[in-house]
């Protein structure tokens, strides 16, 4: 399983800091089979901030990973932080 968001931040200079932040989440949660995290260097129009994509195994470890506690700190530091985020999961 797939799982795909991508961030707009209301300053766009926190995406670093955010991109640090989701990255740190992968030795600590073990429902995670791998991530990715970039920040836009294109910075165009129709551009997002950031793009996360992280891979489970299925469903229920996709749900582990949403409700994990490290998980639920970093998305209320970036909820402050953003203007729009939109996701999907394949």
């Amino acid at each position: 399983m797939t799982h795909v968001i991508l961030m707009k931040f209301t300053d766009p200079a926190d995406a670093a800091e955010a991109k640090e932040k989701l990255e740190g989440l992968e030795p600590l949660i073990e429902q995670i089979r791998g991530i990715t995290v970039g920040v836009d260097v294109v910075r165009g129009e129709v551009s997002w901030d950031l793009a996360l994509i992280t891979r489970h195994e299925d469903l229920d470890d996709l749900k582990g990973y949403q409700g994990h506690p490290e998980h639920v700190r970093v998305a209320g530091w970036l909820r402050e932080r953003l203007a729009a985020r939109a996701s999907v999961d394949f």
